[in-house]
């Protein structure tokens, strides 16, 4: 928040203190984080000013992620929206509809930079909205683009254009992201500045703008062709656990293509004809009992050989740190148990959460990253020190120890085990050892051995 410009320097301060309560104790309430009545009142009067809008909140961590990504050749740009279910909870009454009327709370469409080893940068930007009546899937074909919940991945793409000025961008998202307008912008952008590359995961089995002489389109569809095209080679995946079904590697099968994809109907506006590559991964040799991977991954990327289609496919796996990210979010910082009267009080600090989250989800990613870096590019030195000592015991090591080591640490403060078979602390146990490590170091500058003494 180094860069933080409300208009006021109180304000500033004022967000500052917040964030750093919430970073520290994210699952905690709003009374609970603040000390006393006094910062807690300051809270909710914060929260409460028209003059603070939740994109200026937002802007100094979003130049601030900028600058992280100077320093990668490439990044990806994960878009995803997710729903803040509000349900029963007593926050704001202007809450509006999710998946159905019943169900109420905000839809949060956020757009998260990640390096292409996994590594969460930061957010870049973030649309949080109400819906106003339910879903209306069956009038979508008949509205305009820019009338519909679909133009935000436009916007996000566009975001995305703008931010390759300072590394290489490439927007990644899910079947929500397959909307033919969104390729057609990617295809006319490039004219006038950077040009962003895009993947997304195939929703529909579109028509192909193929052509029988003298007889117009033929009927070929997306899949069939990828589907018919030669096998390029065979990949491992790494699939994380879920429900009932443990983590596995899989083993899918590559098939690649070069395609042009026919315009769909819209009222009113002819849409030109798109060039897109497409790679088909499928799973062979699954488990029984489990469902097997099949991706169609749509992308402005060469995939002209193996390795290039890999490559799409590595990039596009990135997109589940995303999921990771809303979990943290939702489970680690809380944001579905804020309280607010007013939908914007709720939305100015859903913000600073998200902000809090991604701080968790960065410290985990970056002990796998870079296991051996020393800790304090973390961690201040009353934070390694007080863990060290009450964890470990005895006297403080002559260097820090390593990142995946304290990691380890902390996390085992949340209930982490560190068996064999448990794999690298998750980021919901760290962030509860975060907040355990925040109140031992907090001891530590109060009543540890370097405490400024009167002479």
């Amino acid at each position: 928040m180094g860069g933080c410009d409300l208009g006021d320097q109180r304000l500033d301060r004022r967000a500052k203190v917040l964030l750093k309560r919430l970073a520290a104790e994210p699952q905690l309430s709003i009374p609970a984080a603040r000390q006393g009545l006094a910062e807690t009142t300051a809270a909710y009067r914060f929260f409460d000013n028209e003059r603070i809008s939740p994109d200026k909140m937002l802007q100094p961590h979003a130049e601030a992620t900028l600058e992280r990504l100077k320093r990668h050749q490439r990044v990806l740009l994960v878009q995803d929206t997710t729903e803040l279910d509000f349900t029963g909870s007593g926050a704001a009454d202007a809450l509006g509809a999710l998946n159905w009327a019943e169900r109420v709370g905000l839809l949060d469409h956020s757009s998260v930079a990640f390096s292409p080893e996994g590594l969460c940068l930061g957010v870049v930007n973030a649309h949080i909205w109400t819906r106003q009546g339910p879903p209306q899937s069956h009038l979508r074909k008949h509205k305009p683009i820019e009338t519909k919940e679909s133009a935000r991945w436009i916007g996000g793409y566009r975001e995305a254009c703008r931010i390759a000025r300072q590394a290489e961008q490439t927007l990644v998202a899910d079947r929500e992201g397959d909307i033919y307008e969104l390729f057609v912008e990617a295809q006319r952008a490039g004219a006038d500045g950077p040009r962003a590359e895009w993947i997304v995961r195939s929703c529909y089995n579109r028509s192909l703008a193929e052509r029988h002489p003298g007889k117009g389109y033929c009927h070929r569809k997306l899949w069939d062709a990828v589907r018919s095209a030669p096998v390029l080679g065979r990949r491992t995946c790494a699939v994380p656990k879920r429900e009932g079904q443990p983590a596995r590697e899989a083993i899918l099968e590559v098939r690649a293509v070069g395609v042009e994809l026919k315009p769909p109907f819209r009222r009113g506006r002819k849409l030109p004809p798109v060039q897109v590559q497409a790679v088909l991964a499928s799973e062979v040799d699954c488990p029984e009992g489990q469902e097997p991977l099949q991706w169609v991954l749509l992308s402005s990327l060469p995939a002209a050989g193996l390795e290039q289609a890999c490559q799409i496919i590595d990039h596009y796996l990135v997109r589940w740190q995303i999921e990771s990210y809303f979990r943290v979010l939702k489970s680690a910082c809380r944001v579905e148990s804020l309280q607010f009267r007013t939908v914007e009080r709720l939305k100015r600090c859903i913000v600073l959460k998200k902000i809090a989250a991604w701080r968790t989800l960065f410290v985990t990613h970056l002990s796998r990253v870079y296991p051996q870096a020393p800790c304090t590019v973390a961690f201040a030195d009353a934070e390694w020190k007080s863990v060290h000592t009450i964890s470990e015991g005895g006297s403080l090591p002559a260097r820090p120890p390593s990142l995946s080591r304290f990691v380890a640490m902390v996390a085992s403060l949340g209930g982490y085990l560190g068996r064999k078979a448990d794999g690298p602390p998750g980021a919901l146990r760290l962030c509860i050892g975060l907040q355990i490590m925040h109140h031992y170091a907090t001891a530590w500058l109060a009543f540890g051995p370097e405490r400024p003494r009167d002479v």
